[in-house]
């Protein structure tokens, strides 16, 4: 492969010979030639180059923003030397913790986190400016260096279970350790009670000086029903720098054992009971419960239906000829006597009774027949039922089809009052007098209920004729 930038022309020389030449023409000899050939090597535009094929840097944790992590470094190798462009791609820092300024220098764009992610792996491209813009990549490894920012805690579930029985002096519980922090041979942790437990009378705490701890416990005697579960705060020291520290709790939890201090059961629900209170005792209880609360509402539905009227009122009843005996005073007899419409329809009582008259909205016209005179040769029975059956079947002729009210008499009729409490109250007031016109039959009446001054004589007259 020739390179411009190493040697940009190359020289040659060849010879051609014939290798079989024919005995009988050696003296025409000899049969070779050599010629020279000269090449030049044109100039290409070639992408920048890398000084070295990769790159790997250190930086600290949480170091703060614009911290440098390292240069890069490319050229360009045609003879123009086009200065170069530096770039980290996105795709290889989707994050975006680093950039890279025109010289080359990679920094952090903020604090990074060892225990998130320990390695950050990117890509830095190398483009030409000016010629064809031609790029190259190089992988660059940034390794991210622990620094002691994390507190220690407990490697393992942090409860422990310990017998009623159980004897002083034993250990319940051995607590060990773990750091996120990137974890040494020379790292170990050391264990100690909180202050606020330091001088407690139920357990005690030795370190084991292999970054393990154990509880003791100090006395006997212990009881689910005085007390249940027991809460050790502990605290954890690394020997980082610096040093961290934390509190964690230990739970400790009571249980029943057997003789052979075999855990049966930690669970506390059975001797919050009273005793003898069985499930069959529970159910009775709450079958009473379910029985009162029905009764109560069997109670309540009673109490509702009593409250409700026996007898429908008129105005609420639809059904036709229902009579009432529920007013005062009121039986069989009375229902006919006493009129409870005068209750019910106050206006009525001063007399004044409107009449609702519904006029017929379709007007007929007048049959031919009715107004106007009969011939005389048309018999007097015919023509008043002829009347009567127009008068029946002439929807415009009165009375209409109304709502009457007759429960008062007299007052705006022009008939005036039928009723014999209003008439004369003497037979003298009465004039028979017009009866003798009417013919010999109703002459006797007339005479019988005339006037008192007629004599007798007039009177058998009467008799003779």
């Amino acid at each position: 492969q020739v390179d411009f930038e190493t040697k940009r022309s190359y020289t040659l020389k060849v010879e051609g010979s014939n290798p079989h030449i024919d005995s009988r023409f050696l003296a025409w000899g000899p049969y070779k030639d050599e010629a020279t050939i000269k090449i030049s090597v044109e100039d290409a535009d070639e992408p920048p180059v890398f000084i070295a094929p990769t790159y790997t840097f250190e930086v600290e944790e949480n170091a703060p923003q614009g911290t440098p992590v390292g240069r890069v470094h490319a050229k360009d190798t045609d003879v123009a030397n086009n200065p170069v462009r530096y770039m980290i791609p996105r795709y290889t820092d989707v994050d975006q913790f680093f950039t890279i300024s025109e010289d080359g220098m990679i920094t952090t764009t903020r604090p990074l986190d060892r225990e998130t992610q320990p390695w950050h792996n990117i890509s830095v491209s190398a483009i030409e400016i000016g010629g064809h813009h031609q790029d190259t990549k190089v992988r660059v490894n940034i390794k991210v260096k622990d620094v002691n920012d994390n507190s220690p805690e407990f490697a393992t579930n942090n409860e422990a279970l310990m017998c009623e029985n159980v004897a002083p002096g034993k250990v319940i519980e051995t607590v060990s350790a773990v750091d996120k922090d990137e974890m040494g041979h020379r790292q170990h942790f050391t264990f100690s009670l909180a202050p606020e437990v330091a001088h407690n009378q139920n357990f005690s705490l030795k370190d084991n000086r292999d970054s393990t701890a154990s509880i003791y416990v100090l006395r006997k005697g212990f009881s689910r029903l005085t007390q249940d579960v027991y809460y050790i705060p502990i605290e954890i020291n690394d020997n980082g720098f610096p040093s961290m520290s934390s509190t964690n709790t230990l739970t400790i939890r009571v249980c029943s054992c057997d003789s052979k201090d075999t855990i049966l059961s930690c669970n506390v629900e059975p001797y919050v009971l009273p005793a003898g209170l069985s499930t069959g005792a529970l159910i009775a209880i709450l079958a009473c419960i379910v029985i009162l609360l029905a009764i109560v509402v069997l109670f309540v539905a009673l109490r509702r239906q009593k409250k409700e009227p026996l007898i429908v009122f008129e105005e609420e009843d639809i059904r036709e000829n229902i009579i009432t005996y529920d007013d005062e005073g009121g039986g069989e007899e009375d229902t006919e006597a006493f009129d409870i419409a005068t209750l019910q329809n106050p206006d009525g009582a001063n007399g004044f009774l409107p009449r609702k008259d519904i006029k017929p909205e379709l007007q007929y016209p007048i049959r031919p027949g009715i107004g106007h005179p009969v011939p005389n040769s048309v018999d007097v029975d015919d023509f008043i039922k002829t009347r009567i059956a127009e008068a029946d079947s002439d929807p415009t002729a009165p009375p209409y089809d109304s709502i009457q009210i007759y429960g008062y008499e007299g007052r705006g009729s022009l008939a005036g009052s039928l009723s014999s409490l209003e008439s004369v109250t003497t037979e003298s007031d009465l004039d028979y007098d017009y009866l003798q016109s009417w013919g010999p039959r109703f002459r006797k009446l007339a005479d019988l209920y005339g006037t008192k001054d007629c004599s007798i004589h007039d009177v058998d007259d009467g008799e003779d004729s």
